[in-house]
């Protein structure tokens, strides 16, 4: 059994006897669930998603005002100041898609998700 099938067993048995397969499963699930969280754009803002991360890349389209978006990692790129404060960090949230996280509210001035491999 491996270390993490081992934490499973343990936790499953604090928690009522659930089986280690039923334990890995909830866990997973859990992990799935954090995994599809949505963040909101801050209010009254149409925020530019751009090809890159940074200011220099060239626009790909406007979120609407009221749109929530999924982060699917993050990465260091120019300085942009928002409602949220003044950040470096890009929020990637499609395939060649970045937004300014000085304009998501995160609930958090650092990183919230993965740093980006590309």
């Amino acid at each position: 059994m491996s270390a993490d099938r081992v934490e499973g067993a343990e936790r499953a048995e604090e928690v009522g006897g659930v089986g280690t397969d039923e334990a890995a499963t909830t866990m997973t699930a859990t992990a799935s669930a954090s995994a599809l969280r949505y963040y909101s754009v801050a209010p009254g803002v149409r925020l530019n998603v751009r090809r890159g991360p940074g200011t220099g890349y060239a626009l790909v389209r406007v979120l609407p005002e009221g749109a929530r978006i999924q982060i699917l990692c993050q990465t260091p790129g120019t300085n942009v100041t928002g409602p949220y404060g003044t950040s470096n960090i890009w929020d990637n949230i499609d395939d060649g898609e970045f937004v300014s996280d000085a304009y998501v509210n995160t609930g958090s001035d650092g990183y919230v998700r993965p740093r980006c491999s590309f």
